[in-house]
């Protein structure tokens, strides 16, 4: 064999085509879920404070307030 015929059956060979897909397809996927974490982060974030600030200034009703007669 020669070193043309080399090149031409390495560059016929498919063998690894679907491994170089599934990769590419992984990185996309991770790439995406970066990109919808570091969009909402803020949000969360923000939203989480709010909560918070809310519960903090929560009171508990007791029965006697319900209107429950003891």
């Amino acid at each position: 064999m020669t070193i043309f015929s080399n090149i031409k059956a390495f560059a016929a060979n498919e063998s690894g085509a679907v491994t170089v897909d599934w990769v590419v397809l992984t990185a996309a996927i991770v790439g995406l879920g970066l990109a919808v974490i570091s969009s909402v982060r803020t949000g969360v974030g923000d939203l989480a404070t709010d909560i918070s600030t809310s519960l903090s200034g929560a009171t508990v009703a007791t029965l006697g307030e319900l209107g429950v007669n003891q």
